[in-house]
């Protein structure tokens, strides 16, 4: 099963999301794709993609997890034992994201809330200094925009890891990718 974790007021209509399950619908795996909506509140969003997880009903999971998702996909993937992708991930969230307090809108929903220094608390009591690097598959592009891809790859050093040149934050490359997401999945070529 892959449970896809998006970013930073995103939601489960973000492009890769939609690119994921569409992918795994044409090979007839639509049913093993989730992406819980998370909300904006960090301990919030642990727990539905807990939720989501514990839904496999202890069927394999994989984590998919785009910039703040991937940050969550790791804090995850240490606790529970799990395989976790990394699409341009977000490794400092608490720092990265702290300029951002203030009043924030959601891209998709239109949502609006407060992001609140209890916010950057809980990512900061999130944050995982080291990991173990046969759990991940990281996939960055280093025209990211938003955060520097060199702290992805020094974070999860030993990791197997795709660099693309040039790109952004959206990881435009992302199609390319899919077959070997779902391979590092576990999923039989296809």
């Amino acid at each position: 099963m892959i449970v896809y974790l998006h970013g930073f007021n995103s939601t489960p209509q973000s492009k890769k999301a939609r690119e994921l399950h569409a992918y795994m619908t044409a090979r007839g795996l639509g049913a093993d794709f989730v992406c819980p909506q998370l909300p904006h509140w960090p301990d919030d969003a642990i727990a539905a993609a807990e939720r989501a997880i514990a839904a496999a009903a202890g069927r394999p999971v994989t984590l998919v997890g785009s910039s703040l998702g991937g940050f969550y996909a790791t804090w995850l993937a240490e606790r529970h034992d799990l395989r976790a992708v990394l699409l341009n991930p977000a490794c400092m969230a608490a720092r990265d994201l702290h300029p951002l307090v203030g009043t924030q809108r959601n891209l998709y929903s239109g949502e609006e809330y407060e992001l609140t220094e209890a916010h950057i608390e809980a990512w900061e009591r999130l944050r995982v200094p080291r990991i173990t690097p046969s759990r991940y598959l990281l996939i960055v592009e280093t025209g990211d925009e938003v955060l520097d891809y060199r702290e992805a790859v020094a974070l999860y050093e030993g990791a197997r890891q795709i660099v693309v040149e040039g790109g952004d934050h959206t990881l435009v490359s992302f199609p390319r990718h899919l077959p070997t997401i779902l391979e590092f999945a576990g999923y039989p070529p296809g």
